[in-house]
């Protein structure tokens, strides 16, 4: 199954790259590696904000981190376009990094994560979408969103 119909089947259209909104390129490659920048977490368009230990609680934030994975599948089909490929030619999720909106107190970063890294598998399967993982709880993120993910793919 294509990882379009595997996105049908799950529900998903992936959304157009987002503009950035300071100075930096949606996504750089390099040989077959394809860098995504940060990407924040939107709610109805708009930054979905909150501080995890204080305004929010694992199970609120982990859609937010899903989220933000199929925003980041947008970026990533925008990048496999620009290089004449497609999702189908994406060889590994090879690595994720998460930031977490968090409390000095807070401590699930990475079940919040598990809420993009979840989806990755799904869309891409156990072996092509496994990947390495950080996740960080940081003091405040851009806009007062909950999450950030940046991600790195390789190309097949």
């Amino acid at each position: 199954m294509s990882i379009y119909d595997k996105l049908s089947q799950l529900g998903i259209v992936l959304p157009p790259v987002s503009v950035p909104a300071a100075a930096y390129v949606p996504f750089v490659q390099t040989g077959n590696l394809i860098f995504l920048s940060g990407h924040i977490a939107r709610q109805d368009g708009k930054p979905w904000v909150g501080q995890l230990g204080l305004t929010m609680t694992t199970d609120e934030a982990k859609p937010a981190a899903r989220a933000v994975a199929i925003d980041l599948l947008g970026t990533l089909a925008a990048a496999c376009l620009a290089a004449g490929k497609t999702l189908d030619d994406i060889k590994r999720i090879v690595k994720v990094l998460s930031l977490v909106n968090s409390t000095a107190t807070y401590t699930e970063q990475h079940l919040v994560t598990n809420g993009c890294s979840e989806l990755l598998g799904q869309v891409f399967g156990p072996v092509i979408g496994a990947h390495a993982r950080s996740a960080f709880g940081v003091a405040q993120l851009p806009m007062g969103a909950c999450v950030e993910i940046e991600l790195i793919a390789e190309l097949g």
